[in-house]
């Protein structure tokens, strides 16, 4: 028997409500997508889900303690957590560039963790001494 998924489309800014029939793991039929873009999520949602990874790396002598970071590209949505720890672990030393690979390959999915802007050292002040 078929079994329908329920899934809402972010190909485009349309957002459709779109319902997935799979048997055996199998899509047999995609219905409620109002572009082609529509039918090709659904297919990649179902079998391979992928997500773009979002977090901060702590930062060693910068002029904030930490910088965001992001996959290069989506990473397999079952691997969310494993990256995570991953980049929990990491501290960088400053300056860090935008587009730096902060983690090649990370938990050996072929993506890279890129640092998603740059943040340079922290100035020392210079106090003078009045006399």
């Amino acid at each position: 028997m078929p079994e329908e998924r329920k899934i809402i489309c972010t190909a485009c800014p349309v957002g459709c409500f779109m319902t997935v029939s799979e048997e055996n793991g199998e899509i047999i039929s995609i219905s409620g997508n109002t572009c082609p873009r529509g039918k090709e999520y659904a297919k990649i949602e179902i079998t391979d889900p992928r997500r773009v990874f979002a977090s901060t790396v702590r930062v060693e002598g910068g002029a904030l303690p930490v910088c965001p970071v992001r996959s290069k590209c989506p990473v397999p949505k079952s691997k969310i957590f494993d990256i995570a720890k991953a980049v929990a672990r990491v501290k960088v030393k400053a300056p860090v560039e935008i587009g730096q690979v902060i983690i090649e390959n990370v938990c050996d999915t072929g993506v890279d963790i890129v640092a998603s802007r740059s943040l340079p050292a922290k100035q020392s002040v210079e106090v003078s001494q009045g006399g």
